[in-house]
Order: C-alpha cells, then sequence, then structure tokens
C-alpha cells in the first residue's frame, strides 16, 4: 500500500512543535488548500502551533480562510501577514528575469518569517519556485518541506510527450535542483502532487524524501435539490448536454480552442449543446471583452447555448456546479503538473475532455476519466464534443475506476498525510 492510501493520525499527544506554512500566492488552489490544512488541524486537535505566513491582499480577499479559525475557536492557529512593502516589492514579476528574483525574495522573507515565528518545521506550499534559492541562497532556520506540483523530467515514460529542446533544457534543470536540494540535511519531505513521480525520485536519488500526496478536493454536504434549482437558475434549456468550463477562463484552459471547435459542429449537434463557462472571464479586461465579445458572435451564429457565469465561486458551491453538467472541459493547452478539475469531475462521475499531454493525458487515460485529444487542434475537440453527444456515457469512461481515483485525491487524506510526516517528524 503506498503512501496516498494509507490513512494516517499525526502524533496529538506528545508533539509541541511550532510549525510554519508559507503561502504568498492569493488566487487558485492557495487559499483552499490552507483551509483544508486548518480545517484538519483543529478538528484533531493537534497540539504544538501553527503559524501562517501569508500576504496582506490574501488577509482581505479571503475572509473565509480566516474566519474559519476563528469559528473552530483554535487558540494555537495564527496568521501573519507580512508587510505591504514586503508585498508591493514582489510584484510587476514577468520576465524569466525579475521572476528568479522574486523566487530569491520569497525565500529571504521565508527564512525571516521562519525565525521570527521560531518554527520547528515549515512548509513551503508552492516549492516549485524555491528550489534554486533553497541550494544557492542563505540556509534555512529549521527544517523545511514543501509541495512539489511540477515536475517534467519524467514525463517521457507517459509515452505521450515529446520533448522539444526547451523541454529537454527543463528537464535538465530539475534533475540537476533535485539533485542538491535532496542532499540537504534540512529538506525534510518533498510532498509530490503527482501520483507517478514519487517512487521515481526516491529511486533514482536515493531515500525516502518524496512522499505522495493527494491533489485536494473536499466534498460537502448538499440538498438533493440543490442540482435541479441550479439549472433552473442558470435558465438551461431542456434536452441540452452541458459541458462545462470551470475556473480562471483564460488563454490556457483553452477557451478560443473550445469556441473554434464548437464552431465546427453542425446545427443538429449545436442544438443539443449547452456550453457552461464558470468563473473569471479572461486574464484582463481587454481580453474578458475580447472573449465576451467572441462568445456572443458564436451564440449568434449557431444554436448552441452558452451561459457564462464570470465571477469567484465559493468553495462551498464549486461542487454544484460539476453535478449539474454532463461533462467537464478540461482543454488546458501543453499544462504542466495536475489539476484539480479532473479529481472533481471523477468524484461527480462526470466524463472529461482533457489534454493528451503530460500528466493530465497520462491521468485521464490510466483512471479512464474520458477522452484525451490534442487541445490545441479545434478539430480534435470538435471531434471529442461529438462523441459525447453521440454515444453512451459508458463508452467513454469507467465509473469505477474514476470513483476510485477521486477518492484518492480527497481533502481529509492530503492534510493527514501532510501533518503525519511534519508532526512526527524527529
Amino acid at each position: 500500500m503506498d503512501e496516498l492510501h494509507k490513512h494516517h493520525e499525526p502524533n496529538m499527544v506528545d508533539s509541541a512543535k511550532r510549525l510554519l506554512l508559507f503561502d504568498l500566492s492569493v488566487g487558485g488552489h492557495h487559499p483552499s488548500y490552507i483551509l483544508y490544512l486548518i480545517q484538519y488541524w483543529c478538528e484533531h486537535q493537534c497540539a504544538g502551533q501553527l503559524d501562517i505566513v501569508i500576504t496582506p491582499t490574501f488577509l482581505c480577499r479571503h475572509a473565509d480562510v480566516i474566519q474559519a479559525v476563528q469559528d473552530y475557536q483554535c487558540s494555537n492557529v495564527k496568521f501573519v501577514a507580512i508587510t505591504p512593502s514586503e508585498e508591493s516589492a514582489l510584484k510587476g514579476q514577468k520576465t524569466a528575469l525579475s521572476k528568479a528574483m522574486r523566487a530569491f525574495k520569497e525565500w529571504q522573507l521565508f527564512c525571516k518569517y521562519a525565525q521570527l515565528c521560531q518554527a520547528d518545521q515549515a512548509l513551503l506550499m508552492y516549492f516549485d519556485t524555491a528550489q534554486v534559492a533553497f541550494v544557492f541562497a542563505q540556509k534555512p532556520p529549521c527544517q523545511v518541506s514543501g509541495i512539489y506540483f511540477r515536475p517534467t523530467f519524467h514525463y517521457s515514460s507517459f509515452g505521450h510527450s515529446q520533448a522539444g529542446f526547451r523541454e529537454r533544457i527543463q528537464v535538465l534543470r530539475e534533475q540537476f535542483n533535485l539533485s542538491q536540494l535532496l542532499k540537504r540535511s534540512q529538506m525534510e519531505k518533498l510532498f509530490c502532487l503527482d501520483p507517478f513521480v514519487d517512487s521515481y525520485i526516491n529511486k533514482r536519488w536515493g531515500g525516502n524524501k518524496a512522499v505522495r500526496l493527494a491533489d485536494p478536493v473536499k466534498l460537502y454536504d448538499t440538498h438533493s435539490t440543490e442540482p435541479d434549482e441550479l439549472r433552473k437558475r442558470l435558465s438551461i434549456q431542456p434536452g441540452r448536454r452541458i459541458f462545462l468550463m470551470f475556473g480562471a477562463l483564460t488563454k490556457r484552459k483553452g477557451v478560443d480552442q473550445v469556441l473554434d471547435a464548437i464552431a465546427l459542429l453542425p446545427p443538429n449537434l449545436c442544438e443539443k449543446m449547452c456550453l457552461l463557462m464558470v468563473g473569471s472571464l479572461g486574464s484582463g479586461a481587454s481580453d474578458r471583452d475580447r472573449l465576451k465579445s467572441r462568445i456572443s458572435a458564436l451564440a449568434e451564429d449557431s444554436a448552441v447555448q452558452i451561459i457564462v457565469c464570470d465571477e469567484f465561486i465559493p468553495e462551498k458551491t464549486i461542487q454544484l456546479y460539476f453535478q449539474v453538467t454532463d461533462f467537464v472541459l478540461a482543454t488546458y493547452q501543453k499544462h504542466i503538473g495536475m489539476s484539480g478539475i479532473l479529481n472533481r469531475a471523477a468524484l461527480a462521475q462526470k466524463p472529461v475532455i482533457s489534454s493528451d499531454y503530460g500528466l493530465m493525458g497520462e491521468v485521464t487515460r490510466r483512471f479512464s476519466l474520458g477522452l484525451t485529444v490534442d487541445t490545441t487542434n479545434p478539430t480534435e475537440i470538435a471531434g471529442a464534443l461529438t462523441r459525447c453527444m453521440t454515444e453512451m456515457t459508458e463508452e467513454l469512461c469507467v465509473p469505477l475506476s474514476m470513483k476510485q481515483f477521486g477518492e484518492q485525491n480527497l481533502a481529509e487524506k492530503f492534510s493527514s498525510v501532510i501533518f503525519q510526516h511534519l508532526l512526527d517528524s524527529e
């Protein structure tokens, strides 16, 4: 049985450690991950002190996460915000050089706040960008673990990823960084969201520092009538098959390619289709306006129904959108790493149309979550959309395999693995 399938209980009695979570990002998965760890810590009454270093923006934007500590009346959890000037110094990083400089600035802040909080153990919630600084910058004041999101050096083993020159350089860079940081005595655990890479790392570089980690989704109790109520509120026309695009609906999610694909469909299929787009639309004001114009033109020229919910969706409401849909579009463009979209679709038992590239493609194929296509090609997406509307669902996925995959990635397992290793380590 591997690490992900074990459900460990951390040592609640003897541990009196000071743990530090460090995360200076604000959007995406970051608030959810922190919330899951807070919930687990408080519900299991973990001993010791948990300090969470975040930005002032996080405090303003994610009041629900802050409120969770108060709701639990958990006296041994504390948020520690970096100063506004420190946060301001991290902004505006767009070039490769400036991004690298930001990584070193973040490492300096981590070392500063780990020392201020007198941390015994620290978890960097996004470790990918910290690796170079860990190897070449100042020594950390405590033991360090990190969540590793986007390894690519093993993608060639999937058999569907042909590496170009830039990809090969990236592989060499990743391998060098890992070979160095795994030697560091301050490096405690490398928590890997990629379910295929932990054993690869431990075998190649020796030791047991790489640990498989669930890519977490939390399920909430919902009333049986809520999906139907949401369907009515969204005014989804009867008889249509619903395709969900969820999250930050930007170019990297393949929004343009999906719209191009729908334009290729014959009228009789468009009449049966509803595209449900839920999340922040575009990467800025101009991109949002451009996409809205494209969507309006497509809806006018074809019989497809397109519904756009251009808004932030609270954590507890997300799963309703997956319950109400028929299919989930995970049409990322050459995405590196995992996606929570696949986990949510699997738990909701909804087939996906996924990119065939990298980890997402391998997970979709191996766990029979749905169809994989070259999502940079609208014609291939159109073919997958056609199959979804003309074939039986059972021909597109394996529900039992989907269920098993989804249950491997529940939030409780994510948190228990992290705290089991951090609290029980010497």
